[in-house]
């Protein structure tokens, strides 16, 4: 077997093998004589077919199949032994020439392979990164306040319609009468909830409900009648406010302060605002933390200034994906593409370099947390431990979900270690000077 490595392009090779029949011929034999065991031929015995025949049938696909799984794994072995590394995966080459499996004994078989660059990345307190941290202002307190209030709050009974209030209505149209149907002002615009702002109880006027309920189940809903009838229903109707209902945030009273804090860590109004400024700067921390990483990529990129074999990836992202993107559609991309390639090629670098691990259990946690988010978001901020914790196990039994659980905490280490070894600022900021500075990045 004859291996050699020719330079392409910059940062590409090709790697030549060549085999012939020393290499490849026990091993191609071996599976022709297990194609005869296994052989199931109208006329003669199992295991008795004539070698010629099995030859005939399966000699060709067998020695291609052979050859070039032998090519293949020389290929691994030789990078192996001479220490070469490369990005992406091994390819088969654009240069690789036909082969004649029914008359030849030798073989070439060309791969490529993209060149991994050299890291070489000295840093200390003169690489400097801000880290921006957003300001909690007033509106952000007092809305952050509103929200977290009106989950303990009621609906009370008011006079006339305001902004936001909830509405009981009787609907007819002559055909059908709906009493104590709801409108929901809060769902709608200023301009379609402007109507009925400053109307009281009693008010009567006329719409249409295809106009007042924008979906056909909650038409349906309301009605109470099935979609498919609502094509013969008059959607003309008379409507009249019977009752107004305002959301009422809850008094910041001792029953209030047990029922929301029952461990007693707020106890007053000075502490709601203090816990809810904690809370705010947990989220900011966050979109923070998010941009400082970016930031920081940004930062590591330019100064690293890897030379990636570019056009060996574009072929190599155009094979594995086997027809779903076009050369075209990866062209496009492809700057998005390599920024993060390398970036995640950088973030092995630290990784190897520095001994970087996550644990099993640092994953776990990671895990519990993403799955106590999921139960947030379907209306249960607090799910049961127990609930949580098996769906935090089945997040990490399920391959795709545990690579994303690994991957970011494997980025985190990576920011974490290389803020040790440069110098941070910190610098506060605005909240719209912060969203000008996460859009332009």
């Amino acid at each position: 077997m004859k291996i050699v490595r020719e330079q392409r392009e910059q940062h590409a090779s090709l790697i030549k093998v060549t085999v012939d029949e020393k290499d490849y011929g026990e091993t191609v034999e071996k599976a022709l004589r297990d194609y005869r065991r296994k052989a199931n031929i109208p006329g003669f015995r199992p295991g008795m077919v004539p070698m010629g025949i099995i030859k005939k049938m399966y000699g060709k696909g067998v020695l291609a199949e052979q050859s070039y799984r032998l090519a293949s794994d020389a290929v691994f072995e030789y990078l192996r032994k001479e220490n070469i590394e490369y990005v992406g995966d091994v390819i088969p080459s654009d240069e690789q020439g036909d082969f004649d499996f029914d008359n030849g004994t030798e073989f070439e078989f060309v791969f490529e392979i993209g060149e991994a660059p050299a890291v070489n990345l000295e840093l200390s307190e003169k690489d400097k990164v801000v880290y921006n941290r957003i300001k909690v202002d007033k509106k952000m307190h007092a809305d952050y306040l509103d929200n977290y209030l009106r989950r303990f709050g009621r609906l009370i009974d008011v006079d006339k319609v305001s902004k936001d209030e909830a509405l009981s209505v009787t609907l007819d149209n002559g055909d059908i009468k709906v009493e104590d149907a709801y409108v929901g002002l809060i769902s709608m615009n200023d301009d379609e909830r402007k109507p009925f702002i400053g109307k009281k109880v009693g008010y009567k006027t006329s719409v249409n409900i295809n106009e007042l309920y924008k979906s056909a189940s909650q038409r349906a809903s309301i009605l109470q009648v099935k979609e498919n009838e609502l094509e013969g229903i008059n959607p003309e109707f008379s409507l009249e406010i019977t009752k107004i209902r305002q959301f009422a945030n809850p008094e910041l009273n001792e029953e209030f302060f047990k029922s929301a804090f029952p461990e007693g860590n707020v106890k007053n109004a000075a502490e709601l605002d203090e816990f809810i400024d904690g809370q705010i700067g947990q989220e900011l921390a966050r979109e923070s933390d998010y941009l400082f990483t970016l930031q920081l990529r940004n930062y590591l990129l330019d100064k690293a200034k890897l030379e990636m074999p570019a056009e060996f990836l574009k072929r190599w992202l155009y094979v594995i994906n086997e027809g779903k993107f076009t050369k075209e559609d990866i062209e496009k991309d492809f700057d998005s593409f390599l920024k993060m390639f390398s970036w995640n090629y950088l973030q092995k670098y630290f990784i190897q370099k520095d001994g970087l691990k996550v644990s099993a259990e640092e994953a776990a946690a990671e895990a519990r947390l993403f799955a106590a988010a999921q139960f947030a978001q379907y209306g249960m901020p607090s799910a049961p431990a127990e609930m949580i914790e098996n769906f935090s196990k089945q997040i990490l039994e399920n391959k795709e979900q545990s690579q994303k659980i690994y991957e970011k905490l494997y980025e985190q280490k990576v920011v974490e270690d290389v803020k040790s070894k440069i110098k941070v600022t910190e610098k506060a900021v605005s909240a719209e000077d912060f969203a000008k500075l996460a859009k332009e990045i």
